[in-house]
């Protein structure tokens, strides 16, 4: 039997996810553009829907890039 370590959230349920919040998308995009994965970012099933559509809008926003070129 496996245990596990529950991770805590990075933001808190009162805290508004905003697409126009930059800084805060920027954790959980890799070096590549790719949205992090629940499973390493901690965040309920929830969270992560909002989290994914925000970086979404915020790219279609010319807010983000797309992928990164390096």
């Amino acid at each position: 039997m496996a245990l596990y370590n529950k991770k805590l959230s990075p933001f808190s349920n009162t805290e508004v996810l905003d697409y126009k919040d930059i800084d805060l998308l920027r954790k959980f995009i890799t070096e590549q553009g790719k949205i992090l994965p629940r499973r390493s970012t901690g965040l309920t099933s929830k969270q992560q829907k909002k989290l994914t559509k925000s970086i979404k809008q915020a790219r279609i926003l010319a807010l983000l890039p797309f992928l990164s070129k390096d």
